[in-house]
């Protein structure tokens, strides 16, 4: 689960850049993750234009389901700058939640 702009508590470009070292990571692994959930400002980081675009688009080439909240998205103004296929709700977070063996959430 990523519901934040980056990952850790440094500044925004460290912060960024840790998540996108972080999912390029994810990408490299045997076995990706079964779902990536963005919510609240985490949202950001999967339009065409984030820093970790490549990283979300490589993960969803492995399998991995990527579902970004349209509640959050609305919010945010961005629902035009998100591929159809991500936009999720907030019942599909849960059930990914609910099928997930281990949750964790940068």
């Amino acid at each position: 689960m990523i519901n934040s702009d980056g990952m850790g508590h440094g500044d925004e470009t460290l912060r960024q850049r840790l998540l996108v070292n972080y999912l390029r990571t994810l990408v490299e692994l045997e076995t990706p993750p079964q779902a990536i959930l963005l919510y609240a400002a985490g949202v950001k980081m999967v339009i065409n234009t984030s820093p970790c675009r490549a990283e979300i688009t490589r993960l969803r080439e492995a399998g991995t389901r990527v579902i970004a909240c349209r509640t959050c998205l609305d919010h945010y103004g961005l629902m035009e700058h998100v591929p159809e296929a991500e936009i999720g709700n907030m019942l599909m977070i849960v059930e990914a939640q609910g099928a997930a063996a281990k949750v964790i959430t940068l």
